[in-house]
């Protein structure tokens, strides 16, 4: 497995990788009218993927604002630190510190953050709806110091 930028062409691969970790982790909540727009937010300053045998097993991007955005890892990639590499690859590109939200069903993406020395700032709610339909209570994260 290697981590690299995207590019163009891997966007239907990210979105079949997208796809599966929605049907199990409802990640994002609502699937959107456009996912490979939606790995593309406005702003973008980069993205990563996960890769091994032609397969995205993981997915990362970073605003231009220093906000870590669209990370999620396939089940099939679970277990392997692959998210902490993804990160990790973030925050050795970019320096400074970097923020993210988390909505608050994302409890072991939470446990993840806390984990890894991640520090809850603060929380609000969304402007998108969680899966009740009400909108999402989000936590406010801000990465760890280099070390």
């Amino acid at each position: 497995m290697r981590i690299r930028p995207r590019t163009p062409d891997d966007l239907d691969a990210c979105v079949q990788a997208l796809a599966e970790v929605q049907a199990a982790d409802r990640y994002p909540v609502h699937w959107p009218d456009d996912p490979a727009r939606w790995l593309t937010p406005d702003g973008l300053a980069g993205a990563w993927i996960a890769i091994e045998n032609d397969s995205v097993l993981g997915h990362v991007a970073l605003t231009g604002d220093m906000e870590i955005t669209r990370l999620f890892v396939t089940r099939a990639a679970r277990g392997s630190g692959l998210a902490a590499e993804l990160l990790g690859t973030v925050l050795a590109a970019v320096p400074g510190p970097l923020r993210l939200e988390v909505s608050a069903e994302g409890e072991s993406a939470i446990r993840f953050y806390e984990r890894t020395g991640w520090r809850r700032t603060g929380s609000s709610r969304a402007t998108w709806l969680n899966a009740a339909g009400e909108p999402a209570l989000v936590h406010h994260y801000v990465s760890p110091p280099a070390t």
